[in-house]
């Protein structure tokens, strides 16, 4: 009986070393300097000013479509956006369609946080975030304007107070590009100083209402989540 007893014990040693060793080939090991969980909505202002221009983006929900805590939009999935069966709900299905990670509250979410950036970086002359926001020929413009801003010596002081309203106005898909346009009400204190300190224009102790229709695109097809602005207006 001893005999047998400790036969079976070597099995069962044997057996336990081998799933450990299996497990640890599978699962690894931590060593405490993994990277963070990836947060699809974390603000770039956040991050080190080391940080690359290819991290001054606006992510979307990836494109698995799945996002914590969020509800799935079944029945109405653009109602409190678009009336159901608007030529806008056409188009918010049709982007939908070509990419399963589009919602609409979600889309506004960093379309909100992609309007605050970008006009706080052009106040501040931040070509960096800016490349990383906007698509080719809207930065070669807003460049040239600060550009041209330096030359002159001024500086613009700009302060959000709010951001009352953002709706999305139009939507739609040409061949494999969404667009979305979206019209942003908000409260800014801004004024631009010349090489003098002088206010010439604007008003540092004014709130002024400021209303802009945006235009966001991005191609469907592509793995990159990110939304560039491809116009700009005035409401």
């Amino acid at each position: 009986m001893s005999d047998a007893f400790d036969i079976y014990t070597v099995v069962f040693l044997v057996l336990a070393v081998f799933i450990v060793l299996r497990l640890r080939s599978v699962l690894g090991t931590r060593t405490g300097n993994e990277p963070p969980p990836y947060d699809p909505y974390s603000r770039s202002e956040a991050q080190p000013n080391t940080a690359s221009a290819n991290e001054n983006v606006v992510k979307m929900p990836s494109r698995n479509g799945e996002i914590p805590g969020s509800e799935p939009e079944s029945v109405q999935p653009w109602k409190g956006i678009a009336p159901e069966g608007s030529a806008l709900a056409s188009g918010l299905d049709a982007i939908h369609e070509h990419d399963a990670s589009f919602t609409g509250q979600d889309f506004l979410k960093g379309a909100r946080a992609a309007y605050e950036m970008i006009v706080t970086a052009f106040a501040q002359g931040d070509t960096r975030t800016l490349k990383g926001l906007l698509a080719k020929d809207v930065y070669d413009d807003f460049t040239h304007v600060i550009g041209e801003r330096q030359k002159r010596g001024e500086t613009v002081e700009s302060r959000f107070v709010s951001l009352d309203e953002a709706v999305i106005q139009d939507a739609g898909l040409q061949g494999q590009t969404a667009h979305v346009t979206v019209r942003f009400t908000s409260k800014l204190v801004t004024a631009t100083r010349d090489k003098d300190g002088e206010v010439v224009d604007g008003n540092p102790d004014t709130v002024t209402e400021v209303h802009d229709v945006w235009t966001f695109a991005r191609e469907t097809a592509s793995n990159d989540p990110n939304w560039k602005l491809v116009a700009t207006g005035d409401a």
